[in-house]
């Protein structure tokens, strides 16, 4: 099972977001969180990358780079989150359940007036 928090608008369809670690965001960084609409967040590890490559060759960069893309999958949809909630959305709901759909059947199974928004 996993953990998906559901977060809600008045003026848009529920967002369901994983308890998870996000390798995407490990991989890809600023890219990961700016696809997710996390613009703070991206512009964030933007910074911190460009800072660490920045620093001379050697052990220090070695080690903080790979650090960064760590934190990067770790605090991946903690970002996402606190942006969803930047834009409004508020936290309704947490579901557990094998996959997203699942989750999305669950959620609006108790939460049947969410289901009009996704029309």
């Amino acid at each position: 099972m996993r953990v998906f928090t559901a977060h809600t608008r008045l003026d848009r369809s529920p967002e369901l977001v994983v308890e998870s670690f996000r390798w995407g965001a490990l991989l890809f960084g600023p890219l990961w969180f700016a696809w997710h609409r996390a613009w703070i967040p991206a512009a964030l590890a933007a910074a911190a990358v460009i800072l660490v490559s920045t620093l001379p060759g050697g052990a220090v960069r070695d080690v903080l780079l790979p650090a960064l893309a760590v934190l990067f999958g770790l605090i991946g949809n903690d970002a996402r989150r606190w942006s969803l909630t930047r834009r409004g959305y508020v936290l309704t709901d947490v579901v557990a359940a094998r996959d997203e759909d699942a989750a999305m059947a669950r959620y609006l199974a108790l939460r049947p007036e969410q289901a009009v928004r996704l029309a």
